[in-house]
């Protein structure tokens, strides 16, 4: 993505000035008589997300953009769509919102996927930084979440685990890290045998493989696990195809993981990093797993496969495993692993668990403050038999009397996560549902905002 956000420029700004519901009109009150007269004409009210530019001779001359009933920032994301071509600073005032969430928002919303349909626009507006925000660091948490949209936006024709690898690798390259990578039949060597039995059947070229990304020499360990799944047949239980539309996007939680990953290199926050990604293409061919096998799991427990649909989870508990093995003090998993996600908080909330209440805490805070909303969900023990099998240790798809599919699927993953420090798993949407200013249709990122904050918070 281009950066919208820029450190300086020789033209003069068009300034923004932010206003909530309540100071809406005061802010009208305040300006020249005929911007004062555009602004009435135009009804403004300081409801979020609203825009209205006012001319003056020579242009845009000033323009309003509207809060809504708190002083939140993530409204100003509708600002590059509405508003035209040109270099513009932000007001704030002691009412609004941190002159770094607004900056940042600005450079969320100029988030575009052009690349099978390039945009129309030749350019599009700029934003001068505020005085005192830390550019780079906007830069590389805009850049970061750009790069995970871009990910699971594009098509599994163009994002098989080839791809999701050399992406991985340009990350590591980038920042020093080191990778390593294990690949189709060598899963079995290195004892990855559930992300092998997900992935063996997709053809040679989109084999399934582990990629471990390790940085940082020195401080506590932090491990990021995230679902890699390229696509999601369902495999032989095949899902419907209007529940395979968007399978594109069942990578997500990999993606997720990897920007973290980036943001936490950029800073140089002192931690040791591990970033796990298993990615798979769960196809359908001769050798596909079945209903009723059994497999084995690094972890040595076994797991009955009661629905093929049921994969991430198969796949998260090899890589959780492996986390376990590096003795992490803070271990965060991201999967878009649950319909039943959705129908408890819809697209828009981004549900996890935790056992750890001060964790769950610091989490809650730091979304709050980032305006990136999630929600504690029971890790209700009450629910594991739902998850025992009669003829293994584990199975994929807990009993029907559950009806709690993100819950237990939860539990399944609390089975392998590391013991050592706190666990969190997150089962995101990573996906906008319904197209608006500031957020497209389309993928999106949910919860690593809130996680770079608390990241920053315990370890900067």
């Amino acid at each position: 993505m281009s950066d919208a956000v820029v450190a300086a420029a020789d033209a003069p700004a068009v300034p923004i000035r932010l206003a909530t519901a309540a100071s809406a009109q005061s802010a009208v009150a305040a300006l020249p008589g005929p911007l004062a007269a555009q602004a009435r004409v135009a009804k403004f009210a300081g409801k979020s997300g609203e825009v209205v530019v006012l001319v003056g001779d020579d242009g845009p001359a000033q323009a309003l953009a509207g809060l809504g009933d708190r002083a939140a920032a993530m409204p100003l994301r509708a600002l590059p769509a509405k508003l035209p071509a040109g270099l513009y600073s932000l007001e704030t005032g002691s009412d609004g919102p941190a002159a770094a969430d607004a900056a940042l928002a600005f450079a969320l919303g100029t988030y575009r996927f052009d690349r099978y349909k390039p945009s129309k626009r030749e350019s599009g507006p700029r934003l001068l930084a505020p005085a005192g925000v830390d550019l780079d660091e906007l830069r590389a948490i805009s850049h970061a979440c750009a790069l995970a949209r871009d990910m699971i936006n594009t098509p599994a024709s163009d994002m098989g685990p080839r791809q999701m690898e050399t992406i991985a690798r340009e990350v590591a390259e980038a920042f020093g890290a080191t990778i390593k990578v294990v690949t189709g039949d060598a899963l079995l060597d290195e004892n990855y045998p559930a992300v092998h039995a997900v992935g063996r059947a997709a053809v040679a070229e989109r084999a399934p493989r582990m990629i471990e990304i390790g940085w940082g020499e020195a401080g506590p360990r932090v491990a990021l696990v995230g679902k890699g799944v390229v696509f999601d047949t369902g495999g032989l239980d095949i899902k419907p195809s209007a529940s395979m539309r968007t399978m594109k996007k069942d990578m997500g939680g990999a993606a997720h993981a990897l920007a973290l990953g980036r943001m936490v290199m950029a800073a140089k926050l002192p931690v040791r990093l591990t970033v796990l990604l298993p990615v798979v293409e769960n196809a359908i061919a001769g050798d596909a797993m079945r209903p009723g096998d059994i497999l084995n799991s690094r972890k040595g427990l076994t797991i009955e496969i009661g629905n093929t649909d049921a994969e991430g989870r198969l796949i998260l508990a090899d890589a959780l495993a492996r986390a376990a093995e590096l003795e992490p003090e803070l271990t965060l998993d991201f999967a878009t692993l649950t319909g039943a996600a959705r129908t408890a908080v819809g697209p828009e909330l981004a549900p996890f668990y935790t056992d750890d209440d001060t964790l769950a805490g610091e989490i809650e805070a730091a979304a709050e403050a980032a305006e990136d909303p999630v929600w504690r969900m029971p890790l209700w023990s009450p629910y594991e038999p739902a998850i025992e099998s009669d003829v293994a240790d584990l199975r994929n798809d807990p009993d029907a009397w559950a009806q709690a599919g993100s819950i237990t699927a939860a539990l399944f993953l609390r089975r392998f996560a590391p013991k050592t420090g706190a666990w969190a798993h997150f089962d995101i949407f990573a996906w906008n549902a319904r197209g608006r200013p500031g957020w497209p249709a389309g993928a999106e990122t949910q919860a690593i905002r809130a996680l770079y904050r608390v990241l920053k918070q315990r370890y900067g």
